[in-house]
């Protein structure tokens, strides 16, 4: 029963993620995969299928924001370098 309520738990803390916007939900995935995937492995969550369904859409949803998140970090990080480098040389 433990395992079952740990992995529902985990389950609805990835739904609430994903309501979070862009950087609030980066950070949240970060701890939410500290918490729940260090130690023990996706193999380990105890979830009806429906549930598992809904995890797996949650998981590659996420995947997907997060590979896009890190594009546009990188291009607003390339901004602000030719920003700097325009500024220092003014």
């Amino acid at each position: 029963m433990e395992r079952r309520d740990r992995s529902l738990k985990a389950l609805n803390e990835l739904i609430y993620l994903n309501s979070l916007d862009d950087n609030e939900r980066a950070q949240g995935l970060i701890r939410w995969v500290e918490k729940y995937l260090t130690e023990h492995t996706i193999n380990e969550f105890d979830l009806e299928l429906k549930d598992l369904k809904q995890l797996s859409e949650l998981f590659y949803k996420n995947i997907v924001f997060l590979k896009e998140h890190k594009e546009s970090a990188r291009q607003e990080l390339i901004k602000m370098n030719k920003v700097k480098s325009y500024l220092s040389n003014s």
